[in-house]
């Protein structure tokens, strides 16, 4: 790589952060059973610290995603455990995720269950959810809806899109300045008939209709095979509304993989996106990266350090992308050398540029390596292991 490639992703790991999401630390599994690592975090103090190590070695991951039931059980009163650890291992409170799914109550929907006293604890929930970002200084409140039918006939669709409306305006209500509601899609599962929220049309005009501090939350696996998930990057990214996303790989469905894993001239793609519309405006997108990935098998922190390196390369090589050959070739429709510019970048070999990065601010050149020899794993798969089930029945 020539130096005014180097300046280019020396420029653009500067501004680049990613939030780790605390349940990515934790024990997980599939719908057949739980699969149990004997150093998975059980605690939210073991997720800050695991965070924490993670940030260390990476340098770009300053927040933790939490999920409100399984973080902060008391609810605003355990914000100041939150800010305890937060402060001890140096990484901050990030987007607040309400639960709107584990309950018994939610089992035929939570905004959109027939049932108006469903409906006001889910907004109870996350009028609540919404006062504990408040108290952490957390912008974001992630909502991801599991709400839908299976079966035809069984669900009024338009009616329980109404409910959807009166519900987030609601939460949108509570909303203090500059806090934002993030409104999530998903296409299946564990609805399979039809869902709520199935994708980013629906959720954009759900967002819109919320208020003006309603974004929509694009997560990477929450799509169907061969859908062109940079179009609606580009598209919100045209109309002002793309607020986040949940960044994970998959092969057939929402399989949670680490980013990259899979496709990464996806992601390649999607980033390249954001820098065209960067490029064109002369601003930048106002865009939170989250990662939310399940790792059953993988080593916890192992994996999030993979995704978390993998993102930076990928946004790297699309900071490279020559825009303005670029704009040029499709101004004449010159299909070949418009592709070459894309392909050019990602066939470009960023990491001798990301390892100097990394060296000139005082972090390990290669973080996995790091994370290997820092002896962090072997202490903590001694110090959690005792205290551990050795079998699980079912996945939660």
């Amino acid at each position: 790589m020539h130096a005014r490639h180097d300046e280019r992703v020396h420029l653009a790991l500067d501004s680049f952060r990613i939030e780790l999401p605390s349940w990515g630390f934790a024990n997980t599994g599939t719908r057949f059973g739980k699969f149990l690592q004997p150093a998975a975090a059980s605690t939210l103090e073991e997720k800050f610290s695991d965070a924490g190590h993670v940030h260390a070695v990476t340098g770009v991951c300053p927040t933790l995603a939490l999920h409100v039931l399984w973080d902060l059980p008391e609810g605003v009163d355990s914000s100041a455990e939150v800010k305890r650890l937060s402060k001890k291992y140096a990484v901050s409170p990030g987007s607040i995720n309400p639960n709107l799914f584990q309950d018994q109550q939610y089992k035929f929907g939570s905004f959109g269950n027939p049932d108006p006293i469903v409906r006001e604890a889910a907004r109870r929930h996350v009028k609540d959810s919404i006062a504990i970002a408040r108290a952490l200084d957390s912008r974001d409140i992630s909502l991801w809806f599991a709400d839908g039918s299976n079966y035809p006939g069984s669900a009024n669709i338009r009616r329980r899109r109404d409910w959807f409306i009166e519900s987030l305006q609601a939460s949108h209500a509570a909303l203090a300045p500059g806090q934002r509601l993030l409104v999530e899609y998903k296409p299946f599962e564990p609805a399979f008939y039809h869902t709520d929220i199935g994708d980013w049309g629906m959720a954009l005009l759900l967002a819109r209709a919320a208020g003006p501090q309603a974004r929509v939350l694009v997560d990477t696996g929450h799509h169907y095979l061969s859908q062109n998930i940079e179009q609606i990057v580009a598209w919100l990214l045209a109309d002002g509304m793309l607020g986040g996303f949940h960044f994970n790989d998959r092969r057939y469905a929402d399989d949670d993989l680490t980013l990259g894993s899979i496709d990464p001239y996806q992601v390649f793609r999607i980033f390249h996106e954001i820098r065209l519309f960067e490029h064109e405006t002369g601003g930048r997108a106002d865009i939170a990266y989250m990662v939310d990935q399940s790792h059953n098998l993988k080593g916890k922190i192992e994996a999030m350090i993979q995704t978390v390196t993998t993102a930076q390369e990928l946004s790297a090589k699309a900071a490279i992308v020559d825009h303005v050959a670029l704009l040029d070739a499709q101004h004449r429709c010159d299909i070949v050398r418009a592709e070459a510019c894309l392909q050019d970048a990602f066939s470009t070999d960023v990491r001798p540029a990301i390892r100097d990065w990394r060296t000139a601010r005082g972090l390990p050149p290669e973080p996995m390596q790091a994370f290997r020899e820092s002896g962090y794993l072997e202490r903590i798969t001694t110090e959690r292991a005792a205290s551990r089930p050795t079998s699980a029945s079912s996945y939660a």
